[in-house]
């Protein structure tokens, strides 16, 4: 089921509405000017928790009057990509639509549903994050980035004082991270506090080993480099410092729930669960205490401390152009990802606490004058500095492959099977089932 926001603008909307609001056009891709009002449709998904794309629609509309953007509500989750996917291939599918990630963005781009856009991406700064990851095959960009969540170490600070164990510092490496989280388990035993939560999620090891591994490669074929990394996070578990991966699963723990309140003093976590804390400790879902952000623990001393890049893993979040929009509308539609992807679009998401593609100097006091965000120079400097790599590289064999490494990363964690013979078995399966050598 989809349903429809419309923004309230007024006689302008009546005339705008008038407009069709997708398909049925004749998708030639020239960009062009309607003749008076144009009213576009924008996908989005849990309109009630989820405020970014009425935020853009808003903030859109606002600085061009003539444009309604009108955002139809779709699945969340995995059911939003077969939803979408359907209503492509139906014609029914709204103007714009958001990529919630790059292994989508190979099958819409093969499939011939985006529009061309790298009129837009050559006229964005360079320095936006994700930029080059809509770039296909010919050479051609077929959709921008406007968010590119990264992930940082958040960790509660009143849990730290009372462990008596010393805060990141932006120094850590992940043997740093593993003594801190076993000290403070240690410490706080007797409160059932643990010192850190790893959710159950691939991300939270393949991600980082992916980022940050020795010779890391996802199509290669070859997994070893997986190996310190699920090694390092079995050990916490063994010793009690973070939640096992049965119980996770078994009893459906959430990252929200073990951090916010105060059952684990550190989360591995992308930058979106900032905007999700500072809402439920308003809100009283999650407790009232201090918490700061820090660079995402490293492999080795070579990337760490404040005058280096940290590297860190997320994918963007992008929006492409309905091939089939409505040839009128295509130069508004084009002009509404400049304005997401830009610094316009970047100001108005920091404002509600989400991590733009776009990050400079203004954005960053946009976001951190927020009520509820942490001011202090570490956190400033974790949001905004990170040589962010994706997660899901752009190929045909990706997903395919994920599949794969996600069967590998119950089994290691359950234990199951081990290390190295879960490693082995994922090779083999990638060279059979995706073709890699």
């Amino acid at each position: 089921m989809k349903r429809t926001t419309p923004i309230a603008i007024g006689a302008t909307a009546a005339i705008a509405l008038t407009l069709t609001a997708c398909g049925g056009g004749t998708g030639g891709g020239e960009e062009t000017t309607a003749d008076g009002p144009v009213t576009l449709t924008l996908a989005g998904w849990s309109l009630d928790s989820t405020p970014e794309f009425q935020t853009l629609a808003d903030a859109y509309h606002e600085a061009n009057p003539e444009v309604t953007v009108e955002v139809v509500e779709y699945p969340a989750g995995n059911d939003y990509a077969t939803a979408m996917t359907a209503d492509l291939a139906a014609g029914t599918a709204p103007d714009v639509y958001v990529l919630k990630n790059l292994k989508d963005f190979v099958t819409y781009s093969n499939g011939q549903q985006l529009l061309d856009v790298s009129d837009v991406v050559g006229e964005l700064d360079p320095a936006t994050g994700g930029l080059d990851q809509y770039e296909a095959e010919d050479g051609k960009s077929y959709a921008v980035p406007y968010r590119q969540d990264s992930w940082v170490l958040y960790y509660d600070k009143d849990l730290f004082a009372q462990a008596g164990v010393a805060e990141p510092d932006g120094s850590w490496t992940w043997e740093d991270y593993g003594t801190a989280a076993q000290d403070i388990t240690e410490a706080l035993s007797a409160d059932g506090v643990k010192g850190t939560y790893l959710h159950n999620w691939q991300s939270t090891v393949q991600g980082f080993a992916l980022a940050q591994g020795e010779d890391a490669d996802l199509l290669s074929g070859d997994y070893a480099y997986l190996a310190p990394f699920y090694e390092r996070a079995l050990a916490l578990q063994d010793a009690g410092a973070q939640a096992d991966f049965g119980t996770i699963t078994t009893n459906t723990l959430t990252y929200q729930g073990e951090f916010g309140l105060q059952k684990a003093a550190m989360l591995p976590m992308g930058t979106w669960y900032t905007a999700t804390l500072i809402a439920q400790q308003a809100s009283g879902e999650a407790n009232d205490f201090e918490w700061g952000i820090a660079p995402i623990p490293q492999a080795d001393a070579s990337t760490t401390g404040t005058d280096s890049t940290p590297v860190t893993f997320g994918d963007p979040t992008g929006l492409g152009i309905n091939p089939k929009t409505d040839e009128a509308k295509i130069g508004a539609a084009k002009d509404f990802l400049r304005f997401a992807a830009g610094e316009e679009g970047a100001n108005a998401l920091a404002e509600i606490g989400i991590t733009p593609a776009l990050t400079n100097d203004t954005v960053t006091e946009t976001f951190f004058a927020l009520e509820g965000v942490p001011g202090d120079d570490l956190s400033k400097f974790a949001f905004s500095t990170h040589d962010t790599r994706p997660e899901n590289p752009v190929a045909a064999q990706t997903a395919i492959v994920q599949n794969i490494l996600n069967d590998l990363h119950s089994a290691v964690m359950s234990g199951s099977t081990a290390v190295d013979a879960a490693i082995e078995e994922a090779g083999k399966r990638a060279q059979s089932e995706a073709g890699l050598s």
